[in-house]
């Protein structure tokens, strides 16, 4: 089955924020306002398959109708947001927000709780990553529709070729098997990391950190002491100073695709929604691609991680949350909104899904028809909830490339390079009004 393609959930994010001033209007009201009987809500979104969401929801809901604007993909709808937010004019009604970035608009006070409207009677529904992702100083701040639950995407063709029959499932097992790769010749690497913030956090996520931790206006950050730091660096700086890392191709570009279509790299640690898109970009190497779980940083410890991901929140600013909420439970927690999705490729975030067995045994010939969603449903319940994003990981990955990122070229020491980026984001928290340790 061809999928619609997922619009990737891991934009590099620029320098946008939501200062601790920048609040929206927060007060409830009495009846959405219609114009005669019909009430038009706003969705801000850049996931296709919400259009067709749109469509049934519609017919089950004549009075409501639903317009749906692209404002951009992640970091551009974010800055429309936010202009749109500190204007006070001109914010949707409801906005797809993804997970990393959901913390900084529930502190800048811009998204409706949602547990007063039924949200929180939902605990149980969702896996435990989206759903912690959600959950902030108590209240449920938008309700997931996908999830990203992270994997190993591997060339068994490259694997066999280089000697490695056996997957990876520890850290250590990786670097072995990346060394044998990389003797295949001086331009075949294990994977690639061209200073990805998004890989900086997943690797510090599944290692079983917890460098940032919020509660409500205060923020931690303390990354060189963190456990998961410290298992990140030993395995992550010993591979690139031994050159067994792709260190210049950036994830998404020309050369990185050509690195994968040619077999010379043999692996990819990302999100679950890469079964949806990565014929794109190696469709020479179809049906050599496998999936497996993540390998662990600790033999026996099961800790994921996520890698992108999305919810629909409500903006605090709408003056018609009624409509708003039943377009959004459609989406992502009605069976019939949630299976158009799914239908279209996208990864869902609900546990009924996942454990389908219909869900479980689908299959694709680019996979070598591997039953690859019964990895990614394990990957999916084995997350490790005690991830806290910043309030301001936009800005954080905004900054990434010239400071922790710089430990890729060499340049600076994986402790020289953290330490610089732990300092900005201490400053840049202090400016925004938080109390910061």
């Amino acid at each position: 089955m061809k999928y619609l393609k997922k619009i990737s959930a891991v934009v590099l994010a620029a320098a946008t924020s939501i200062s601790l001033a920048a609040c929206g209007n927060g007060s409830k009201q009495a009846q959405d306002e219609s114009d005669n009987g019909v009430v038009t809500i706003n969705v801000w979104t850049w996931e296709p398959t919400i259009t067709n969401v749109k469509k049934k929801f519609e017919k089950k809901n004549p009075k409501i109708k639903v317009k749906i604007t692209n404002a951009g993909t992640g970091v551009e709808q974010y800055k429309a947001l936010n202009n749109s937010i500190s204007a006070g004019k001109g914010a949707p009604d409801v906005a797809q927000v993804e997970y990393y970035a959901i913390n900084q608009y529930v502190m800048g006070k811009s998204l409706k709780n949602l547990s007063d409207l039924g949200a929180g009677k939902y605990s149980h529904f969702y896996t435990p990553g989206p759903w912690k992702s959600v959950n902030i100083n108590g209240g449920v701040y938008g309700l997931p529709i996908d999830s990203g639950p992270v994997a190993l995407f591997y060339n068994k063709a490259v694997f066999d070729r280089a000697g490695v029959t056996q997957v990876p499932q520890t850290m250590d097992e990786y670097y072995e098997a990346a060394k044998k790769i990389h003797a295949l010749g001086p331009d075949y690497f294990i994977t690639a990391d061209a200073a990805d913030p998004a890989i900086a956090e997943m690797m510090l996520w599944s290692a079983g950190g917890h460098p940032f931790k919020t509660k409500g206006n205060h923020v931690s950050i303390d990354l060189l002491n963190d456990s998961g730091y410290k298992k990140y660096k030993a395995i992550w700086q010993k591979m690139i100073q031994e050159g067994l890392i792709d260190t210049k191709s950036v994830v998404w570009s020309d050369d990185w695709a050509h690195a994968l279509n040619d077999g010379k790299l043999a692996s990819l640690t990302r999100g679950a929604w890469m079964v949806s898109m990565l014929d794109d970009y190696a469709a020479k190497q179809a049906g050599n691609w496998r999936v497996a779980k993540n390998p662990a940083f600790t033999a026996g410890v099961k800790s994921n991680a996520e890698d992108g991901g999305s919810t629909l929140a409500i903006l605090a600013s709408s003056k018609k949350t009624k409509a708003a909420w039943k377009f959004i439970d459609f989406a992502s927690h009605n069976a019939e909104g949630i299976k158009t999705r799914i239908d279209l490729g996208q990864f869902p975030s609900d546990r009924a899904t996942l454990n389908s067995q219909a869900f479980k045994e689908r299959t694709d010939p680019y996979f070598g028809d591997q039953k690859f969603n019964e990895v990614l449903s394990q990957s999916a319940a084995e997350v490790n909830t005690k991830w806290q994003f910043l309030p301001y990981d936009v800005y954080a990955r905004s900054i990434y490339g010239d400071t922790a990122g710089q430990t890729v070229t060499g340049k600076v020491s994986f402790d020289q390079g953290f330490k610089g980026w732990q300092k900005q984001l201490i400053d840049y928290g202090k400016q925004q009004g938080y109390e910061m340790d």
